[in-house]
């Protein structure tokens, strides 16, 4: 879900229904309008200009959109699913910079990738060598965020923990979680998103034990 400040409108991904929506934040509101059809949406991300980015999880691609338009702009993937650097597998959790690089997360190949701007490839900046457990892997990663230094902050599902991968690191730091499944305070089951406040507190959805965990980060 985004929230276009401009309409006062949220922008949702519609995956069951393959379809990008808007819905008036305004009252009396009672239905939506559909932005983009015949779409296995999954990410979402709006960058500065106001066009929309969504990773199409049936594509394998992202595409970026203005409002009105249907087919839009291939920005990352579209060469068919693999493990290819100028393809994505599986694309789900999108971030876009002020320079319109796209960040993205593949559950199906265990990395996050930037595509710069337009680049026919993209980089691996975290993972990228299988699905696994080690410092230098992933496994399913979801919803990640990305700081003013350019450290990247995963929510490694299969794995149960949040990596940090600083910028041009080769392996990640586990900085919570990672101590197998379960309902303590020091595990996850299911880390599927996260974000940060303004103070530095990490917020992580813990999608199995059906809570959102805080955790301070030094």
């Amino acid at each position: 879900v985004l929230i276009d400040k401009e309409t006062d409108s949220l922008i949702i991904c519609d995956w069951g229904n393959h379809r990008v929506v808007r819905w008036s934040r305004r009252s009396g509101t009672t239905q939506g309008e559909i932005l983009i059809g015949n779409i296995a949406c999954y990410g979402l991300a709006m960058d500065e200009r106001r066009y929309v980015y969504v990773a199409d999880t049936g594509k394998h691609e992202v595409r970026r959109y203005q409002f009105g338009e249907n087919i839009g702009t291939l920005v990352a993937g579209g060469n068919g699913q693999g493990a290819g650097l100028n393809q994505l597998n599986y694309p789900t959790y999108l971030f876009v910079d002020r320079q319109q690089n796209v960040y993205v997360s593949e559950w199906q190949n265990g990395r996050v990738m930037k595509w710069n701007k337009g680049a026919t490839v993209g980089i691996v900046v975290a993972g990228g060598q299988g699905g696994g457990n080690a410092l230098t892997q992933l496994n399913g990663p979801l919803g990640f965020f990305l700081d003013t230094l350019g450290a990247l902050y995963v929510a490694d599902y299969g794995n149960h923990r949040v990596m940090r991968w600083t910028q041009g690191a080769k392996q990640g730091t586990i900085i919570a979680g990672g101590n197998g499944y379960g309902a303590g305070a020091n595990q996850f089951f299911w880390a599927t998103g996260l974000s940060f406040d303004r103070y530095g507190n990490l917020f992580v959805v813990d999608l199995g034990n059906h809570r959102v965990q805080r955790f301070s980060i030094e």
